[in-house]
């Protein structure tokens, strides 16, 4: 029996498929469904839980080598709102983009996990380390 970390098994069968250089989404409650993606929907309510929260459980657990955001976040999102995601990334790298092009890598990705985050421009893609 899982004693720590993540219990959810639908999220964990997902982080097990991801490998070497594989993508991850972990987006918002208002993120479109994408035809062929797997998806693990783990919203509960709206703005629970948040893309930072599942950001650091995730990394807990999982290797990322790096991670993208919408650079639209930066314009959009408080200074504090800013150091919450920066801090769940931890030592991961985080690069920014145009949301067009973050939505360019979401085809690729190996399955994408849906939260109840209800803050705009939130989405990440992570890379597997």
């Amino acid at each position: 029996m899982i004693r720590t970390g993540i219990c959810n098994p639908h999220l964990l069968s997902l982080l097990a498929r991801v490998r070497h250089t594989n993508t991850l989404v972990i987006a918002d409650s208002m993120f479109p469904h994408w035809p062929g993606l797997v998806e693990v929907d783990i919203s509960l309510v709206m703005g629970q839980p948040t893309v930072p929260q599942v950001v650091a459980a995730v990394i807990a657990q999982w290797k990322a080598g790096t991670a993208w955001m919408a650079e639209e976040f930066l314009h959009h999102q408080s200074a504090a709102v800013t150091q919450e995601f920066r801090e769940a990334f931890g030592a991961t790298p985080l690069h920014w983009e145009a949301h067009v092009d973050l939505k360019r890598r979401v085809p690729h990705a190996i399955g994408l996990i849906r939260t109840g985050e209800s803050r705009i421009y939130t989405n990440v893609v992570m890379e597997s380390a």
